[in-house]
């Protein structure tokens, strides 16, 4: 059984197929620049050069066939014929309030992400515009969605609700809704296997840390309070977006500078964050670079981001009272030390003792780590996150009618015997 996951942006097309019964991914890629020209396809299979070919894709439906065409190219491709696919699987960014798991794609149910594409109007309308492409390519293969916000849905009502007039929520949607929870979802339970315990034992405060960023305060397994709200702008300090700032500063800033709101929102979501304080970077790993070679604007960005983190940290142990774990995930998660050691510092009187050593020595996208001494109370992992996994997994239990709510349906990496291929 071969599942296809997409993942549909605005100007990108990212893919994985996935050989369910030997448990391995057989070819990855992105299509980038659709829409908007000299488009072209990066295509990765294991053991092989990567290819890359130059084609114009002016809409997804053709970025999606050029997808189908190299799966099967008699010299790139990784399957003689489409049929062989079993499934697709389809990142869909919103799903309000209307979905808390991933579900099986029919009219229906792209009626109701349509209903709700005005609350992630950069995310939902692209992912849209894949499935329909997915489905004018494979018209008789299951499509089936997985949203980033279905993670989020068990929050209380005091956690998602603003202090707003209610009517906004009501008539508008107006909640905290949370993103990237597919990954937090992954990082979580494989926490709780290296706790040694099972996830309905384990309060843990999972960070991802991306260009986009996202914390969750996870409460028995299930995730009490995230720090992305309405939409991805609110939270963290990221590469392009400003995160948690006062609320009379757009308004401000409009009125001074004689802006549109669409401007305004332009500079909070593409202009702000990490790239808004060094005025020329959004790669953390040039934030670095430059630390090193004197950037006083590139010190204070690392110092902005750390503090921040570690106010989360902070606010997220004192909401789930007690705390087992912080995990450290996502590319700059993952690999970005400095950044880590600057949010953990002097941590000690909450449990958490970093052995700094470890924390330097682990910048890798492959291997589970533990950069906490062994007598830290509370024990501080870094994870590579698997999005993907959680994709599939969701897919083919969808089709073999096996899948159910996360706490009680049994992941694959949820189990002490599994092992990252």
């Amino acid at each position: 059984m071969d599942i296809l996951a997409l993942n549909c942006g605005s100007s990108s097309v990212k893919y994985q197929l996935y050989n369910w019964s030997k448990k391995e991914v057989i070819a990855k890629g992105m299509v980038e620049r659709v829409t908007i020209g000299d488009s072209f396809i990066i295509h990765e299979v294991p053991g092989r050069e990567t290819y890359r070919e130059e084609y114009e894709c002016p809409d997804h439906k053709v970025a999606i066939h050029l997808i189908v065409k190299t799966l099967t190219d008699s010299k790139y491709g990784v399957i003689k014929e489409m049929n062989e696919i079993s499934a697709v699987g389809h990142r869909v960014v919103h799903g309000g309030e209307k979905f808390t798991c991933s579900v099986m794609i029919d009219d229906a149910v792209l009626d109701a992400i349509r209903e709700v594409q005005h609350l992630a109007p950069l995310h939902n309308p692209p992912n849209i515009a894949g499935i329909e492409a997915a489905q004018a390519n494979l018209p008789e293969v299951p499509h089936i969605a997985i949203f980033d916000t279905a993670f989020h849905q068990s929050m209380p009502e005091a956690a998602y609700l603003y202090p707003l007039p209610y009517e906004w929520y009501e008539k508008h949607g107006v909640r905290r809704y949370g993103f990237h929870g597919t990954s937090h979802l992954y990082v979580s339970k494989r926490a709780a296997v290296m706790l040694g315990k099972e996830p309905k034992d384990c309060n843990i405060i999972t960070m991802h840390i991306g260009n986009g960023v996202s914390h969750t305060a996870i409460k028995g397994g299930i995730s009490v309070d995230t720090s992305m709200g309405l939409t991805p702008l609110e939270g963290a300090v990221m590469g392009t977006r400003c995160g948690d700032i006062d609320p009379a500063i757009p308004l401000f800033i409009q009125q001074q500078e004689n802006l549109s709101a669409k401007e305004v929102d332009s500079i909070l979501n593409k202009k702000s964050g990490v790239l808004g304080i060094t005025g020329k970077y959004t790669d953390r790993r040039d934030v670095l670079e430059g630390i090193d070679n004197g950037d006083e604007r590139c010190k204070l960005a690392l110092e902005i981001e750390g503090y921040r983190l570690k106010k989360y940290i902070g606010a997220y142990c004192a909401a789930l009272g007690r705390l087992d774990a912080v995990v450290f995930t996502a590319g700059v998660g993952e690999m970005g030390w400095k950044i880590r050691e600057a949010a953990l510092d002097n941590l000690e009187h909450m449990g958490i003792i970093l052995d700094k050593e470890k924390n330097r020595n682990t910048m890798t996208r492959k291997k589970e780590s533990v950069i906490t001494t062994p007598d830290s109370p509370i024990k501080v992992f870094v994870i590579p996150t698997d999005e993907e996994l959680v994709f599939t997994e969701d897919v083919v239990a969808i089709l073999e009618e096996t899948y159910t709510d996360h706490m009680n349906f049994k992941y694959s990496f949820s189990s002490s015997d599994f092992q990252r291929k």
